[in-house]
């Protein structure tokens, strides 16, 4: 099977990794350069700088230059998009599950009626 990433794809994996969900939480409170960004992570700025391109690259991330710093903001529409799927999936499955209830309750019901499974 072909590997085709959309760009929600890139997002959810993107959002595996605890240290780029850190950087996003961090991220949730406002704009922050990026070494003050990278200052509560136990790791050299070339890795950290990865995980924030893998964070770019997906959309859930833009940074821009600003004199000698490069800032970091959140981008909402990856998160939309993201929420949106989720909900989706959910609904999805809160049918599938009420469909199953219903057809249970009818095996129950005709056990009860007839003494034997459907």
């Amino acid at each position: 099977m072909p590997h085709h990433s959309t760009p929600l794809d890139l997002a959810f994996h993107a959002l595996s990794d605890p240290t780029r969900r850190a950087v996003l939480s961090r991220l949730a409170r406002g704009e922050v350069p990026v070494t003050a960004l990278a200052e509560p992570f136990d790791m050299a700025l070339p890795s950290f700088a990865q995980h924030l391109k893998v964070l770019e690259d997906c959309g859930l991330i833009a940074s821009e230059k600003r004199g000698r710093s490069r800032w970091c903001r959140l981008v909402q529409e990856r998160f939309d998009e993201a929420a949106e799927w989720m909900e989706a999936e959910r609904r999805s499955w809160a049918e599938r599950l009420d469909r199953l209830e219903i057809y249970l309750d009818k095996i129950d019901e005709a056990e009860k009626t007839h003494g034997k499974p459907v």
